[in-house]
């Protein structure tokens, strides 16, 4: 199944529109996290990354530069038809090799506590403390270059 992908800056772009709906069907629909959680002022300043599936969006993840040239990773989402299929690790991989094309030394994300063994098997490492956002248990990993 082949998946094309779309990197755009900032909220005008088609592109971040897509984005928009997979993270509503997942966050929100899904896992029912609240709107003004899910919907932050950040989208502006980040990278939005998104995969299509002939034409039609079916994941995302989004990239927020941080001091000290590292990079975090958010917002990453999968529609459910197109789970267990590798999506997720070719989007962590687009994001990763943006990342060290910018000269970002490493990336960090927040996992969701059951998504831990997919990064670890990416390379992150877990650091820090669980901790809970948006209700969800969470890890701080980290991933350097």
């Amino acid at each position: 199944m082949e998946i094309t992908y779309q990197i755009v800056t900032g909220k005008s772009e088609q592109t971040y529109q897509d984005a928009l709906t997979i993270r509503k069907k997942v966050f929100i629909e899904e896992q029912q996290i609240d709107p003004l959680i899910e919907l932050d002022c950040l989208d502006t300043e980040t990278i939005h990354f998104v995969g299509y599936y002939k034409e039609q969006p079916v994941v995302t993840a989004r990239l927020l530069k941080l001091v000290d040239q590292l990079g975090k990773v958010q917002r990453v989402a999968v529609l459910p038809a197109f789970r267990e299929q590798g999506h997720a690790r070719d989007l962590m991989n687009k994001v990763q090799e943006y990342a060290f094309q910018q000269k970002f030394m490493g990336l960090i994300l927040g996992s969701q506590a059951h998504a831990v063994p997919f990064y670890e098997k990416l390379g992150y490492q877990k650091f820090g403390e669980p901790f809970i956002e948006a209700g969800i248990a969470h890890q701080t990993m980290k991933k350097l270059f």
